[in-house]
């Protein structure tokens, strides 16, 4: 094995078609060459949600295009690739596939080896591409189809300790968004109405924060916000623009104290392995929200551990994390062949029993 590798990575497990080139050599930093996301958030605005049909068409459409971009931005061609890199799940079957396709095909036609690669070990090894993180650490993966605490132990080994059962943070916040009919995606804009909204004037739930352990649910804090909403129309006719920033406020807070505590058990886990480094690490689209990343620091500090959120660019799905996970495993020793198949679940961590629920992208874990 090379010194030095060069790895191509395509991701498509959702509504963002993307494609980088990261490299590597032993002994220094990551370089991300070069990356390109395109969104599909315009064609599925009217929709209120990724449609998945059309989706995968988009990716169809588009993966080709971003692939020769990133190979013209990096100004390599495939005869500087050390390998292949695709998310194989877990996603949106029909996108996953188009990437899986399109990888194997590049693989085949240069003559490279092929990858490939679980969507949420790209989340989970992120902070080793942008931190050079030492194994072990805590990772706190909160995003639109999943939201659960693992302990990152190596490019392959995850012990999860607890998740949602139900919805994920991200979907409840795109549910909210709809309930109170603000624009999707729900998270940023909700996070933006609540700015000037006041936290303390809907007591929503915090779900399971009454028994041990650290799995979550956010469906039952879907459904107070609901009825809130329905007992604040039926007496004023309507929402105002203070009524939506007062239940947006509130919801988030709610989000923000159960993902907080949540946190502190996991990390109580975590620490009691007693690693020679604590770290704890958050990614995820739901890591952008300003409030839950700052609440997760200062919980971060307060228990001695080392707090590293990866730029908001590399928290949400991209092709960077898949292309460095893949150089991971490829540097591991791992090799896929053309049997490699597209996976709407994929758990991280195979020895734990299977979360309840199904989210946008799968199982929870």
């Amino acid at each position: 094995m090379p010194k030095q590798l060069t790895v191509l990575g395509i991701e498509s497990s959702c509504d963002d078609t993307a494609a980088a080139i990261v490299r590597h050599e032993v002994g220094s930093a990551p370089q991300i060459l070069s990356q390109v996301v395109v969104g599909q958030a315009d064609l599925h605005k009217d929709f209120g949600g990724v449609v998945p049909e059309i989706a995968a068409r988009a990716h169809v459409e588009k993966l080709d295009y971003c692939v020769q971009d990133v190979m013209s931005l990096a100004g390599l061609s495939f005869s500087d690739l050390d390998a292949i890199a695709v998310t194989s799940g877990p996603g949106l079957i029909g996108g996953v596939i188009s990437g899986v396709m399109c990888a194997k095909g590049i693989a085949v036609a240069a003559g490279l080896p092929l990858i490939g690669v679980n969507h949420l070990a790209g989340h989970a090894l992120t902070p080793r591409l942008t931190d050079s993180l030492d194994f072990p650490y805590l990772m706190l993966l909160v995003s639109g189809g999943h939201c659960q605490f693992l302990i990152v132990r190596s490019e392959n080994e995850f012990t999860r300790l607890g998740g949602t059962i139900d919805d994920a943070p991200g979907e409840a916040f795109d549910k909210i968004a709809r309930i109170l009919a603000l624009p999707q995606p729900g998270g940023p804009n909700i996070e933006k109405c609540a700015l000037s909204g006041d936290p303390a004037r809907f007591r929503f739930p915090r779900p399971l924060l009454d028994r041990p352990g650290c799995d979550m649910s956010f469906s039952g804090l879907k459904t107070a916000v609901l009825r809130a909403r329905d007992s604040v129309v039926s007496d004023k006719g309507g929402l105002t623009k203070k009524d939506q920033a007062d239940l947006s406020a509130g919801f988030q807070q709610a989000v923000t104290a159960v993902l907080i505590e949540k946190t502190r058990r996991a990390l109580a886990v975590y620490l009691s392995e007693n690693p020679s480094l604590p770290a704890f690490a958050v990614a995820g689209g739901v890591s952008a929200n300003m409030e839950i990343r700052a609440a997760l620091e200062t919980v971060s500090a307060e228990n001695g551990a080392r707090f590293i959120a990866p730029p908001l660019a590399l928290c949400t799905d991209n092709a960077a994390m898949i292309a460095w996970t893949g150089l991971e495993r490829f540097r591991a020793g791992h090799e896929d062949d053309m049997t490699l198949a597209a996976r709407p679940r994929w758990p991280l961590d195979t020895k734990s029993g299977s979360m309840l629920g199904s989210g946008k992208k799968g199982a929870k874990a």
